[in-house]
């Protein structure tokens, strides 16, 4: 499990720094890991507690990770 857990920070930290080099978010990109790595967590707890997710740790990461980028910054912008 603390292979899981330490693997999924390390793809929620690529899938971050990828998504702000690639033009996909303009947050910055310590701002940008730090959007992912919450999500990933968020995902990685919620599949602990209630199965709720992929069977695939590697899955759960990328796309909480990506899901995480595209509501929080949407969320607090006007």
């Amino acid at each position: 499990m603390m292979l899981a857990l330490f693997g999924t920070v390390v793809i929620a930290g690529i899938v971050g720094y990828l998504a702000e080099r690639s033009g996909f978010t303009h947050n910055g990109v310590v701002q940008s890991i730090i959007i992912c790595i919450g999500g990933a967590f968020l995902f990685f707890f919620l599949r602990l507690m209630f199965g709720i997710g992929f069977h695939a740790p590697g899955w759960n990461a990328i796309l909480s990770s990506i899901g995480a980028l595209i509501i929080v910054p949407f969320h607090w912008r006007r």
